[in-house]
């Protein structure tokens, strides 16, 4: 006998691939709320949908959109007139900057060429009214050039220039302690004038002993004039003795002290001949001796006034 076939109405009906999305799927079928379609359906039985059917809705319709059109209209001319006007304004204040800008640039060629002029006729009264001291006056004086044997000492910011920790400037209060300041370029001159230096340059700036390094921000001047790092300091001199000098002097301590607490970079060398040019101003001043106050009783003192 032939076998029924099995029953497979108990089997439970297959699931969904999309059953466990339902709520995007419901989206995607039904996109437009029921409220909204019921809402257009009387909209067109009542025959409101669509474009206004009276003459007067049309009127209206046609005067907002020549209104708008007449804005849009007023607006484009308006800027394609003041368009040209702006430009030229814009040429104008230009040109004005750049003329501006090339007086300053004249001003301050003529400034440099008379503060040349004028250092010069001081270097040549130094030399001619100094007498048998005037080499030396020169010299001392920063109004020559000079050259000889000295050392050359190259000091620069460090490679990581934000650390921090103690060293000798914890109590500066400085930031950035990886970076060279005024106040160590001022002890490293101080040092070298101190060691023996008959001359000093900063990259290429001749000092003198009235030579003031100050900061402007994190730039350091030498008399007013900016420098940039590397630092190249020159000085002339006996080079072997200067060098040992200054690296026994307690400057020179403090600025190995800045190479292993801020890794700030140095290197000292001796140089067979190193060149300095004169200080490009000079500031010229007399001393003559005090007079003795006869009337006063007062006993001369042998000092000078400047």
């Amino acid at each position: 006998m032939s076998q029924p076939p099995p029953d497979r109405s108990s089997a439970p009906p297959r699931a969904r691939p999309d059953a466990s999305m339902s709520l995007l799927t419901t989206v995607m079928e039904h996109s437009l709320d029921e409220g909204y379609a019921e809402a257009s359906a009387r909209r067109r039985a009542e025959g409101k949908e669509g474009m206004p059917r009276t003459l007067k809705a049309k009127l209206g319709l046609a005067a907002g959109l020549v209104l708008a059109a007449l804005v849009v209209t007023l607006g484009a001319a308006e800027a394609q007139v003041a368009a040209p006007v702006v430009a030229k304004e814009r040429e104008e204040l230009i040109d004005r900057v750049n003329a501006e800008t090339s007086t300053a640039d004249t001003l301050e060629a003529e400034v440099e060429s008379l503060r040349k002029d004028v250092g010069e006729r001081q270097r040549k009264a130094l030399q001619q009214h100094g007498g048998d001291q005037g080499g030396l006056v020169a010299l001392l004086s920063g109004a020559t050039p000079v050259e000889g044997p000295g050392i050359k000492l190259v000091v620069d910011d460090a490679e990581d220039t934000d650390q921090g920790g103690g060293g000798p400037r914890e109590s500066t209060g400085f930031a950035d302690t990886g970076r060279v300041r005024d106040r160590d370029m001022q002890r490293v001159v101080n040092g070298l004038w101190q060691s023996g230096a008959e001359a000093v340059a900063i990259n290429g700036q001749r000092l003198t002993a009235l030579s003031a390094i100050r900061a402007a921000g994190d730039a350091i001047l030498v008399d007013n004039r900016p420098l940039v790092p590397p630092y190249t300091v020159l000085a002339v001199g006996d080079g072997k003795k200067l060098a040992t000098a200054f690296q026994d002097s307690a400057d020179g301590q403090y600025l190995q002290a800045l190479h292993e607490s801020f890794d700030i970079r140095t290197s000292l060398s001796e140089q067979e001949k190193v060149r300095l040019p004169a200080a490009p101003s000079l500031i010229v001043r007399t001393a003559e001796p005090q007079a003795a106050d006869t009337g006063s009783g007062a006993a001369d003192t042998g000092k000078g006034t400047s």
